[in-house]
């Protein structure tokens, strides 16, 4: 059974930082693109960040600067540090698991980023 899940959220001020992981059971782990999206409440997921197979990684302009990528195939472990974090920021935050012309996404159940004075 393949299994995504995210840990790592939590309560931040303004300027902090979070660091997020997803840990992957069930697939070749090393064989799948890994990214991370965010949903705030009453707005649509939003792609914030993908590492390839490969190790190539991008970022969508609201967090380049502010938030890294990494994975650690040997642990299956996909990273998400998020440094100056903004009110903004708040959101579920879900890391995914896509191959290349696969129609579909495994996703993990989210963990909560709040980011509040």
């Amino acid at each position: 059974q393949v299994q995504l899940v995210e840990s790592g959220g939590g309560l931040v001020q303004p300027g902090g930082s979070l660091r997020l992981s997803c840990a992957a059971s069930g697939i070749i782990f090393s064989i799948y693109h890994m990214r991370w999206y965010r949903q705030a409440p009453g707005k649509q997921r939003e792609y914030v960040a993908v590492i390839t197979t490969g190790g190539n990684t991008n970022y969508a302009d609201s967090v380049k600067g502010r938030f890294t990528i990494s994975r650690d195939n040997g642990k299956n472990t996909v990273v998400l540090q998020m440094n100056s974090l903004k009110p903004e920021d708040t959101a579920v935050y879900y890391c995914s698991a896509e191959r290349d012309h696969l129609g579909y996404k495994y996703w993990g159940q989210g963990t909560q980023v709040t980011v509040s004075s």
